[in-house]
């Protein structure tokens, strides 16, 4: 009989390893756009540098989503972990050494980014499982997840806006690819044997047809679910609008008029901490109030304002209010997403539904930080800032506006599809229909306002 530690263990260490890696990714947030800042002098190239970043995730949400579950969700996590640690420590080290050319560091972050997506994936389909291992509900593990991440975000942007102001986002870069071998060494040592983190056996062989089958089964999906469709698209229109902020618009404000990356990464921890206030918050007492007014009310406080009070203000103070009510209300989104997520989609489908969704809301964010450079460079920040806010506010409204996003307050009514015939885990079924699972993710990492 397994102890009541031991049945908590396995999403303790995944709650750990995904705080990890994505303290990493604020590392990565601030020491790249700065360093591509630095070297190349050009708020274009940066958004360039992020559009290469960006554009392979979105190659591998599309194309990964049948193959995690076979290769096994602890397999993936590692590898892509390891990856993207060899890939960061590459840019410095390169640069240290005089050989590394701009064309370079445009393919390391796009290895880092085909990468980063499958691992950040893996981990997140496990979280249903691993809840109902410990004895955790979904709503309250769902606020757990997005609260440690949240909170590693915090950390993890402060610390990286003072080791770039101090000690250069070379350090910055070595210190985000240690970062990533950590995670892989805990997902390693602390999923081991974890039934839902091991590989598919005995299932339909996977071949090409095979392969496009799982992949149509998961889209299939996608689209047949209105609400789900909905979500999708509204948060692929903020996640590039998002990224326009983070890639390129919040570098070159701090830059020209908050007197550098120490005050974003001020900016961005207190964004951080405060969203993590609304994700406990909400984790505590969500359950009590309708989603899609909540949902509604936290996306309109999250999104357009940081951008217009930023267009308006060359001083930190009036941004370091707006971004900390911009939080709190971003802090309640991946919670009610999440759930909403778990409870309609079945377990068997869940790589492929997660694949598709998280496609769907990266489609933009390629866009985003190269869009923002090159129209920084030709329109100038403020009238940037002023525009992307607006095209902010009015996706936030889509709540409000389509009758499909009254779904989120109803209970899911849906009956669970079988597995594929003979499917199994190394020690077990794949599917446990008594399990529900996610759906679209607003993103990887489950950040939906990625700043």
């Amino acid at each position: 009989m397994t102890a009541p530690g031991g049945r908590k263990r396995p999403l303790a260490t995944l709650l750990a390893a995904n705080a990890v890696s994505i303290t990493g990714n604020s590392l990565t947030l601030i020491g790249v756009p700065w360093f591509a800042l630095d070297t190349t002098g050009s708020p274009g190239k940066a958004g360039l540098v992020a559009f290469c970043a960006a554009l392979p995730v979105l190659v591998s949400a599309i194309a990964g989503g049948p193959v995690i579950d076979r290769l096994g969700r602890r397999r993936v996590s590692i590898a892509s972990d390891l990856v993207c640690a060899l890939a960061l420590a590459a840019i410095p080290l390169l640069h240290r050494a005089g050989a590394l050319e701009f064309w370079m560091l445009c393919a390391l972050m796009a290895l880092n980014g085909l990468c980063h997506a499958p691992g950040e994936m893996a981990r997140h389909v496990l979280v249903p499982d691993l809840a109902e291992r410990a004895g955790t509900s979904l709503p309250r593990a769902a606020s757990l997840y997005d609260a440690v991440s949240r909170g590693a975000r915090m950390a993890g942007a402060a610390a990286a806006g003072l080791l770039v102001a101090f000690m250069g986002a070379e350090t910055v870069l070595l210190l985000d690819a240690a970062t990533f071998g950590l995670s892989a060494l805990l997902v390693g040592a602390g999923l081991r044997g974890v039934r839902s983190a091991e590989p598919v056996r005995d299932g339909p062989r996977l071949s090409p047809a095979r392969y496009r089958a799982d992949l149509r089964e998961g889209y299939a999906f996608l689209f047949r679910a209105r609400l789900l469709l909905g979500i999708t698209v509204m948060v692929m229109v903020t996640n590039g609008l998002s990224q326009s902020w983070s890639a390129v618009l919040l570098p070159v404000h701090a830059q020209e008029q908050l007197g550098g990356p120490a005050a974003q990464g001020l900016l961005v921890s207190v964004f951080g901490g405060c969203a993590l206030v609304g994700a406990l918050l909400y984790g505590a007492v969500g359950e009590r109030f309708g989603r899609r007014a909540v949902f509604t009310a936290g996306f309109l406080v999250g999104g357009a304002p940081p951008y217009v009070v930023a267009a308006l203000t060359d001083t930190t103070a009036p941004l370091l209010v707006t971004v900390a009510a911009a939080g709190f209300g971003v802090g309640v989104l991946n919670p009610i997403l999440t759930t909403v997520m778990y409870e309609q989609v079945p377990d068997g489908l869940r790589s492929r539904v997660m694949g598709a969704s998280t496609a769907g809301v990266l489609l933009t964010t390629p866009l985003g930080g190269l869009a923002a450079g090159l129209l920084v460079e030709r329109v100038g920040l403020t009238a940037t800032l002023l525009g992307i806010g607006g095209l902010y506010f009015l996706a936030t409204l889509a709540p409000l506006v389509f009758p499909a996003w009254r779904e989120m307050d109803k209970p899911p009514e849906r009956d669970e599809p079988p597995a594929p015939p003979g499917a199994t885990r190394a020690d077990g079924p794949v599917s446990r229909p008594e399990s529900p699972t996610p759906g679209p993710a607003p993103a990887p990492g489950g950040t939906p306002p990625r700043r």
